[in-house]
């Protein structure tokens, strides 16, 4: 079974909030919460969560890519680590459910449907 993996911007941070010198980004939050989730929650053999030092979307707070062989990738922007780790989870069973990857945006979790930036095809070549 192939490996799906969340590409998590660990240097993301909303840039509407003032952050405290030495807070850790939200990134860094979101990242914890979801190796928390996921050891509960996933198989390891599912999943891969993947930090990266920057996903160039800095404008717009955490960003979170999810990536798998042959499957779109998709792009999440402007989440918050608070409410977004469960509703990235719910979102990779349904990807990983999803045999061509296609997750349908009602489906999508109520957070993430706003967070949504791009479905980019995947390199079939």
């Amino acid at each position: 079974m192939p490996k799906h993996t969340i590409f998590v911007c660990k240097s993301c941070h909303r840039s509407s909030e003032e952050r405290p010198e030495n807070a850790p980004f939200d990134g860094d939050i979101l990242l914890d919460k979801l190796n928390n989730l996921c050891s509960e929650q996933l198989s390891s053999n599912e999943i891969k969560i993947q930090s990266v030092g920057c996903l160039w979307a800095c404008s717009q707070g955490c960003v979170v890519a999810v990536s798998s062989d042959e499957k779109p990738t998709y792009l999440f922007v402007n989440l918050t680590p608070e409410e977004s780790a469960a509703a990235l989870l719910e979102f990779m069973q349904l990807y990983i459910k999803s045999r061509k990857g296609n997750v349908v945006w009602e489906k999508l979790p109520q957070v993430l449907q706003s967070a949504i930036f791009a479905q980019i095809p995947p390199n079939n070549s």
